[in-house]
């Protein structure tokens, strides 16, 4: 069996459960070469490794990293780790998917400060030109390279307690659409993909989860919640060679739920 991306190489942010996870399954069973950053406790990271077994077992190279990947100041310690495990190989796809922010009400008891819109909008957003702009200057992107990262419709459809993640996914759209523009003559494309509302454990962190839940169920012309593996299929689509005249473009994934 020819596998699509035998002898590739992706980076993905933030792969250890969600959507990371099911993009990582689905490319390593395509052939992909992964390196994986995840952020957990030591006994966490005992569980999150028993998983990597299962992306092992496809027979691909794999480089996980327990690091903070939205940390500057990790930043060039974790490009060597990088530089380490490819040698000569190049990245044919950087992957964010990084979910660490604030989920507090702009009301009440307990409210967004300044400080919490930085940190969720730095980690969520900002750190994709971060890493696009260091794997950039270290030469490790191949020709053609792909970004993609994940959004949401809370970019744009205001949520209680979501302000700070929602204004996150505003920024990392508005970043995905000047990458797209400035290096495009590099051979590198970028686009997000907006998921519809997925039963990850980064949504059982939003208040009212349950609401949110049924409230898209009704909305989903289908009658379904999206999946981490729909999701992941729109990855390894955007991922192959067909894929290349797309960019800076906002992909819905989520059966319908957002019309209305």
């Amino acid at each position: 069996m020819v596998k699509d991306f035998e002898n590739k190489y992706a980076l993905i942010l933030g792969g250890s459960s969600g959507l990371g996870y099911a993009s990582a399954l689905k490319l390593a069973e395509n052939g992909m070469n992964l390196i994986i950053f995840y952020r957990a406790s030591r006994m966490q990271a005992t569980e999150i490794e028993t998983r990597f077994d299962i992306i092992r077992s496809f027979g691909i190279q794999l480089l996980t990293v327990n690091s903070d990947a939205t940390r500057e100041d990790k930043l060039d310690e974790n490009l060597e780790k990088l530089k380490t495990f490819l040698k000569d190989q190049k990245l044919s796809l950087l992957l964010h998917s990084i979910s660490k922010g604030n989920l507090k009400p702009m009301t009440g008891d307990s409210t967004l400060s300044a400080n919490d819109f930085q940190q969720t909008i730095h980690s969520m957003g900002i750190s994709l030109y971060s890493w696009t702009k260091a794997l950039f200057e270290a030469h490790l992107f191949a020709k053609p390279a792909k970004i993609l990262s994940f959004t949401s419709e809370g970019s744009t459809r205001p949520m209680k307690s979501y302000a700070a993640v929602s204004a996150a996914k505003a920024t990392l759209e508005a970043m995905n659409r000047s990458i797209a523009i400035e290096f495009a003559l590099h051979h590198i494309t970028s686009n997000c993909i907006q998921a519809g509302v997925t039963d990850t454990l980064s949504l059982s962190m939003i208040p009212m989860y349950e609401e949110l839940k049924e409230e898209s169920l009704k909305r989903n012309p289908n009658g379904e919640l999206t999946t981490p593996e729909r999701v992941a299929n729109v990855v390894y689509l955007m991922t192959r060679e067909e894929a290349s005249w797309i960019t800076g473009s906002v992909i819905k994934v989520d059966g319908g739920e957002s019309l209305q």
